[in-house]
């Protein structure tokens, strides 16, 4: 918390917070550029979490009392935010079967959600329920504000395989009331849809943050390593292969700058472009970080040495928010393949 607080005395918590609310009302390439030294750094911080999707949901599906409570706390660093969405291994919204059964004023949550980045930690869950149709329908969804605090929710921490803290959360017939929903009852879905969005862009702009800190750490590596009375940089074989991966990054970072200005220009136009930033973020950063290890030899297998880490952040980021083939098959589903 106190490191979020830092980072709301710099301006960037509230980036995306509309300058009304106490924020900067920037857009969503200006939060790339952050997402990008993160993955530069390995920070872990509520950014991604709160400052980048629970900001853009309060914003783009909040009413005005919503906005006014929970964004100006977000700019002041006082909040931290979470999305409930995954509910299995793989990132499936439309597989949502968690219920939401109305309940007197407001609604009962029951059913389970893991992989919560930072629920442990969070002052407000953002929770996607259906209220309508059943699990596998991409209509009938309802997004929740919802206290973690509420009786009949159960929080466990969890920590990922790069470290990185989430949480899995069961719902016991937890109420919310009525001013608890997001946007419109049933018609969460698009919301939902958009808000992913934001959120596999900002992944995707991380991950670019690591493949460039790998690959950085990596050429230098080469010039220093001695091998057979050479530089082992010399070696034609591994100058193709640090060619390969350079030329990669590019394209991908062209492709995540593309996402992002097109989320901030035409936000409801921006899936096709977002999946193929993902997905193509998620490949890179897997041959990146793989790249690193095998070139920095045994030394790079070691949690000694800090390439690994690279590779274990690279990891979470292709499973947050779907990874390469899920993308890719939403790619081939919005072309009519």
């Amino acid at each position: 918390r106190e490191l979020w607080k830092t980072f709301a005395e710099m301006g960037f918590s509230g980036l995306l917070v509309p300058e009304e609310f106490g924020g900067s009302g920037l857009g969503y390439v200006e939060a790339g550029v952050v997402m990008e030294e993160i993955g530069h750094t390995l920070m872990p911080s509520p950014f991604l979490s709160t400052g980048v999707v629970a900001a853009a949901a309060l914003t783009r599906g909040g009413n005005g009392a919503q906005k006014s409570e929970y964004l100006t706390k977000i700019a002041k660093g006082e909040l931290i935010a979470s999305l409930a969405v995954d509910e299995g291994a793989k990132h499936r919204p439309s597989k949502t079967a968690m219920e939401a059964v109305r309940s007197g004023n407001g609604f009962k949550l029951k059913g389970a959600k893991a992989f919560v980045i930072d629920g442990h930690a969070s002052d407000l869950l953002i929770v996607a329920a259906r209220t309508a149709g059943e699990s596998g329908d991409r209509e009938g969804l309802t997004l929740f504000l919802v206290n973690p605090r509420s009786k009949g929710i159960e929080i466990e921490r969890t920590a990922m395989v790069d470290a990185h803290n989430a949480a899995r959360i069961v719902f016991n017939d937890a109420e919310v009331t009525a001013d608890g929903v997001l946007g419109e009852v049933d018609q969460g879905g698009v919301l939902l849809e958009g808000i992913l969005n934001v959120g596999r862009a900002a992944v995707a702009s991380e991950m670019v943050g690591v493949s460039e800190e790998a690959f950085t750490r990596t050429v230098t590596y080469l010039k220093e390593r001695k091998q057979f009375g050479k530089l082992i940089g010399e070696f034609q074989a591994l100058q193709h292969r640090a060619a390969h991966l350079y030329t990669e990054i590019e394209i991908t970072k062209a492709a995540v700058m593309k996402a992002l200005q097109t989320l901030d220009s035409d936000f409801s136009a921006a899936g096709t472009a977002v999946a193929v930033a993902k997905a193509k973020a998620g490949s890179t950063a897997t041959l990146a970080v793989q790249e690193a290890v095998q070139m920095h030899g045994g030394v790079g297998m070691t949690d000694a040495f800090d390439i690994g880490f690279f590779m274990k952040r690279a990891r979470v980021c292709q499973e947050l928010f779907g990874d390469s083939a899920y993308h890719a098959e939403q790619l081939a589903r919005m072309k009519g393949y």
